[in-house]
């Protein structure tokens, strides 16, 4: 059995997705591919469009044989903390062998290389000196390394995903993992693009598509995404646009003062006071981002502290990692993955309602506020879902197993005494929290959207 670890959004799964599955598949010789995915709220700042549960079917019938929840205070970070946040889920299952993911170069060792030109003395100095000028993170990043190596990486760095590939190699390192990384040339619709190549659309594109009402963005995702999709409008559970929250958003922060703005993380150099400011003039979410951003405070990193602020989100609520491996989906080599993770994971396993009961304080209160969030979430469905349904939606089991999840004997063998064996508990790695310079200014460059 040979692993493969992806880290995504699916929002939504599409073509672009499928084919670097396959590839993977291919080029690892994988026998299995677990994803960690990101919850109901995705990196730019805002709702996914479908509920996590609909979005890990989708990946789950189509090449992903297991899916794991990246929990919402790291599904919706700047882009090291959300990189953090997924690789460091997959290298606590103890059992996956690579890490793929997609980029516009298309060649891990090119990565590699630009990784530790950013890692070395001259650029950190050059780095440090730039963010003293009041340059954002990846323009101070960008400026130092390309007066450190002049021309060489300059196109690595101008392209998203090559920038967010970089930021998984960083948390392969500052895990001390065994995964290999390789990456898979993305092809097709650039990152956030309206341009469309053959059956490839960005998620983005697909997004309008969606919200316009034309089916036209059919084509370019699997003919399972689009029925999915479909039996999610049908049951009132979809699309979940984040305009649906932009009053309650609006109303909680006219509502807050600066300092508790103040409170969330990382907001640094008073500009929490910028954001009260923009909220109590502000007729709308875009005009509130609009008029809080700075040459240093990007948009994206407006509408990531806007939400966290919104969801009462504090600083001290990340503790390094994520305290759990919390299962949305699988099939029959889900399951086979799980068996061997029973006996490596690092950190408990999480199948059913009661076992957040046994996590430890941190892993309590990481899932309240996921819990808190999903209440929220439902709130921007077509037709206003009760609370609660964090305990209440299942596991999605597709294969052989039957649709009750816990009655499936060799599942429930497979994963017996999961979260005993996992959770002896391992305390907050404090090192892991962001406290140099570097990181509280945040690495912010512009990858609103993660694996699109």
């Amino acid at each position: 059995m040979k692993i493969g670890g992806i880290v995504a959004e699916y929002n939504p799964f599409h073509n672009g997705h499928a084919y670097q599955i396959e590839k993977s598949r291919e080029l690892g010789e994988w026998t299995h591919v677990v994803a960690v995915m990101s919850s109901n709220y995705v990196q730019r700042g805002e709702t996914a469009l479908i509920s996590k549960w609909a979005r890990a079917e989708m990946a789950v019938k189509n090449g992903v044989d297991l899916v794991i929840e990246m929990p919402t205070l790291w599904s919706t970070s700047f882009a090291q903390r959300f990189a953090y946040g997924g690789v460091s889920l997959l290298n606590s299952l103890g059992c996956v062998d690579m890490l793929s993911f997609g980029s516009e170069c298309g060649n891990i060792d090119e990565l590699i290389e630009c990784k530790n030109a950013i890692n070395s003395e001259a650029v950190t100095e050059r780095l440090k000196e730039n963010l003293e000028y009041g340059l954002s993170f990846a323009s101070a990043r960008s400026e130092a390394l390309k007066a450190v190596c002049g021309n060489r990486f300059f196109d690595i760095l101008e392209e998203p995903n090559n920038t967010l590939g970089i930021e998984y190699l960083q948390a392969l390192d500052k895990l001390g993992s065994d995964m290999i990384p390789m990456t898979i040339k993305r092809i097709g619709a650039a990152h956030d693009s309206l341009m469309r190549s053959d059956n490839f659309a960005s998620a983005s594109d697909i997004r309008r598509m969606m919200l316009s009402g034309s089916n036209e963005w059919e084509m370019y995702v699997p003919q399972s995404v689009a029925d999915i999709y479909h039996r999610e409008e049908e049951n009132n559970l979809a699309p979940c646009p984040n305009s649906k929250l932009e009053f309650s958003i609006l109303c909680c922060m006219r509502q807050l003062s600066a300092e508790d703005i103040g409170l969330s993380p990382d907001v640094s150099e008073g500009i929490e006071y910028r954001i009260h400011d923009a909220a109590l003039k502000s007729g709308s979410l875009e005009e509130l981002y609009q008029l809080a951003k700075t040459k240093r405070y990007s948009h994206a990193r407006i509408r990531r502290i806007v939400l966290h602020a919104f969801m009462g989100f504090v600083a001290d609520d990340y503790k390094g990692e994520p305290p759990y491996l919390h299962v949305l989906a699988m099939n029959d080599k889900g399951k086979e993955i799980l068996k061997e993770a029973k006996e490596k994971a690092t950190k408990p396993i999480v199948t059913k309602a009661s076992d957040f009961d046994r996590l430890d304080d941190y892993g309590r209160h990481v899932f309240a506020l996921e819990d808190m969030c999903t209440d929220v979430y439902s709130l921007a469905s077509p037709v206003i879902l009760p609370c609660g349904r964090e305990k209440t939606n299942g596991i999605i089991v597709l294969g052989d197993a039957p649709s009750e999840f816990d009655e499936e004997p060799a599942v429930e063998e497979a994963l017996e005494e999961s979260a005993d064996t996992s959770a002896e508990e391992q305390p907050a790695d404090e090192d892991n929290t962001e406290s140099s310079a570097e990181e509280k200014d945040i690495i912010e460059n512009e990858q609103d959207e993660a694996q699109e």
